[in-house]
């Protein structure tokens, strides 16, 4: 089950951010800011999942966005992979040519 989506920049700045289970605003900061920081932190050979706290977070960066979901232990790390693959293709078929500010706005 998905616990939130980020959608992040090279900056580090969180330009979409849906979360499907509650938790206060000082949680959410706190937790967006130190996955950010992982993901920002990890080399193109280090693979694109990892575990944080009691989740696994897997993420995929698209030119100059970072598409980080945050699922279940018991979820499938490629599967959760395609279905970020699945979305930016879905976006980029019907928006023509994406970018990071079509997303913002």
């Amino acid at each position: 089950m998905l616990k939130f989506v980020l959608l992040v920049n090279k900056q580090g700045q969180t330009r979409l951010s849906q979360y499907y289970e509650y938790s206060t605003v000082v949680e959410r900061v706190i937790t967006e800011a130190d996955i950010i920081r992982k993901c920002l932190a990890r080399s193109d050979e280090q693979c694109s999942f990892m575990e944080y706290k009691n989740f696994k977070v897997v993420y995929r960066r698209y030119a100059s966005l970072y598409f980080i979901i945050a699922v279940d232990n018991s979820e499938n790390e490629l599967n959760i992979l395609e279905f970020i693959h699945n979305v930016v293709e879905a976006f980029d078929r019907y928006f023509e040519s994406v970018c990071e500010l079509d997303v913002s706005f």
